[in-house]
């Protein structure tokens, strides 16, 4: 067995295959597993672009940002660029993936599907209408990658391009989204820009009256927008990113506290192991070695 340590997450970039279009990629996870390291497959690790997964056979074992999934067939897997994950055992599942960057499909789309909402739910378990549908256009995809020859390099990057999209405006609706359940637009969009400011600044402030005064709303504001969406203070929204963000580092890297506590913004490790045993109820020395231990 050999111990393998790390400073941080392993980040993975999109790697295109030899003469294959750069930014999109779809195989059968027997493909994967033919050419990919499952061992590496098996180990936390960041990446830099989304997973889109349909099982049909099998069941398959995903965790996301230290929740585990036990998918079955008809099931969807949306991991984003950025999440943690890792795979169970691959050998008795099959099903598509695709694997693409979130610059892929035009600007338009990616806001509709809300690409790069971190906050949305991992596994989808479709009605059987909007599942089909979904299919239809993953294996309309699927046949168009395939399809090396027949068209020019840049319209069957047109094509490969648009039918992704199709593909995920249907699979951004295989759930109903928290937000638009809301039913208050204002809201919604209120909510929406302050999940992305959170998103990009929690290392910075945990304070809801910075982002408040950034986006030119009342703390209120974003605290009932929040409420709404979410069904948390914007608040609690903060924090729960911090949080996530300090799991992360403790559980797949090697940083010692006072490291991940600048990384995160504190002031020094003293008040981080405070922060987060007030919101974990664990030390973040308990919470490291629970998680590798529990691992081992």
């Amino acid at each position: 067995m050999v111990e393998m340590r790390h400073e941080q997450i392993p980040e993975v970039p999109f790697t295109a295959p030899a003469g294959r279009p750069a930014g999109v990629e779809v195989l059968t996870l027997a493909e994967l597993r033919a050419r990919a390291d499952v061992c590496a497959l098996a180990v936390p690790h960041r990446p830099g672009f989304h997973h889109l997964l349909a099982l049909d056979e099998g069941r398959l074992a995903h965790t996301v940002d230290f929740r585990g999934y036990e998918l079955a067939p008809g099931d969807w897997l949306w991991v984003r660029p950025g999440q943690v994950q890792h795979f169970g055992d691959l050998s008795a599942a099959e099903g598509v993936l695709v694997l693409f960057e979130s610059g892929f499909v035009d600007p338009a789309t990616a806001t509709a599907a809300r690409l790069d909402d971190w906050y949305g739910p991992a596994v989808r378990r479709p009605e059987e209408a909007a599942g089909e549908a979904a299919r239809a256009a993953l294996a309309q995809l699927h046949r168009e990658f395939g399809a090396r020859a027949g068209l020019p390099l840049e319209a069957h990057l047109d094509v490969l391009r648009h039918l992704l999209s199709v593909l995920v405006l249907r699979a951004a609706h295989l759930v109903r989204d928290p937000a638009d359940a809301a039913g208050d637009c204002a809201a919604t969009a209120t909510f929406l820009r302050f999940r992305d400011a959170v998103e990009r600044d929690f290392a910075a402030s945990r304070r809801v009256a910075d982002y408040a005064r950034a986006l030119g709303y009342s703390p209120r504001t974003l605290s009932r927008a929040t409420e709404a969406a979410a069904g948390i203070g914007a608040k609690e929204f903060i924090d729960r990113r911090v949080v996530l963000e300090a799991k992360r580092l403790l559980a797949h890297g090697d940083l010692p506290a006072a490291r991940i506590a600048r990384r995160l913004g504190f002031e020094d490790a003293t008040n981080f192991s405070k922060y987060f045993l007030h919101r974990t109820g664990s030390t973040p020395i308990a919470f490291r070695a629970g998680v590798r231990g529990g691992a081992a």
